[in-house]
């Protein structure tokens, strides 16, 4: 028999997630497609409306913006990038045993990490960041240093993908070329305004005070120079349910054609990092059985503990964070607990 989630109930499973080790502050907000159930819930140092970085949930907003343009018929997801990006961007952009497969790189391969293209985002770049050593990450910076790597794959490879931030800096460039706009303010005419989210916004200000910092275990991150230059790789500001109402509107049709979910969820690709799941076309899905890998929820995970993923067996919404750089099994476990309660 299925239990009702109560706010009582999720006010104690917050509660005991901010127990864990270096979980400092958890939000989750639960709510069902039918609108049957929408609660909640803060605790430590994070409220209910308290704002926090949602990280790499921002890639699932790229991800709405360019289904919104194709709609308007701006682009198409099989177009080549060099079509929107400038020729020194695309110079040598992927060279691999000497065959430069730069012009071969679609939209697509971007949003589903299967364009081969190398990450910055390496162990040695976090042992920085977590020393205290804030940067910001131009293009023109990102360009260099995966210009100066090998790829780790050619363009489209059958089976292999690689999670590649400078994929959706990439994007976020393409973005800007065709409307002629910054991506911050794509990102408020098509998504914020249009769903009236009013309190989430792009981190631009270095002295914005406004999000709670991300740990790294015991250690608070004051990442403003960084996170200021990553708008379209990780730079949204939001709260859980601010996130909720993207969360939703993103799944039934409210920023792009419904139908184009199934095209995002076609194929998946299995990354063993920065974490064990799979990755689809600018969507990834996290799976929630030992011994049944194909279903899960569905949505996209922050470096910074945040989270945004829908359940379709429950029709269970889920949006949060534990704001720490370690933390996503707490946050798994948070939404894996109020799933085997309303299944039963």
């Amino acid at each position: 028999m299925k239990k009702e989630l109560t706010q009582s109930l999720l006010d104690d499973l917050v509660a005991q997630a901010i127990q864990k080790k270096h979980i400092y502050g958890a939000v989750i907000c639960v709510e069902k497609g039918d609108g049957s159930l929408s609660l909640v819930s803060g605790a430590g140092n994070i409220q209910a409306e308290t704002p926090y970085f949602i990280a790499s949930i921002t890639k699932m907003y790229v991800t709405a913006v360019l289904l919104k343009l194709r709609s308007k018929g701006q682009l198409q997801l099989e177009d080549k990038i060099s079509r929107y990006l400038s020729q020194e961007i695309m110079n040598k952009l992927h060279v691999q045993d000497g065959v430069d497969y730069s012009n071969d790189i679609t939209i697509k391969h971007l949003l589903s990490n299967t364009s081969g293209i190398p990450t910055y985002f390496t162990s040695e770049f976090v042992s920085e960041l977590i020393s205290g050593k804030d940067q910001a990450w131009s293009l023109d910076k990102t360009l260099d240093v995966i210009k100066s790597k090998k790829p780790s794959f050619k363009p489209g490879q059958k089976g292999k993908a690689h999670y590649s931030d400078p994929n959706f800096h990439l994007l976020g460039t393409i973005v800007e070329n065709i409307t002629g706009q910054s991506i911050h303010e794509v990102f408020q005419a098509f998504i914020f305004d249009e769903l009236q989210l009013a309190k989430t916004y792009v981190f631009e200000d270095v002295n914005d005070v406004r999000p709670v910092p991300i740990y790294y275990k015991k250690q608070p991150l004051y990442l403003p120079h960084y996170i200021s230059s990553i708008a379209s790789e990780g730079g949204i500001v939001s709260t859980a349910q601010d996130s909720m109402l993207f969360l939703k509107a993103f799944f039934n049709g409210r920023l792009f054609p419904k139908t184009d979910l199934a095209e995002l969820t076609s194929q998946w690709n299995l990354l063993f990092g920065p974490g064990l799941f799979y990755y689809g076309i600018g969507i990834c899905k996290q799976p929630i059985a030992m011994f049944n890998w194909k279903k899960g929820i569905v949505g996209h995970w922050g470096q910074s503990g945040a989270f945004a993923f829908y359940h379709e067996e429950t029709d269970l919404y889920f949006t949060g964070t534990v704001n720490q750089y370690t933390g996503h099994s707490v946050a798994a476990r948070m939404m894996m607990k109020v799933i085997k309660m309303m299944e039963k």
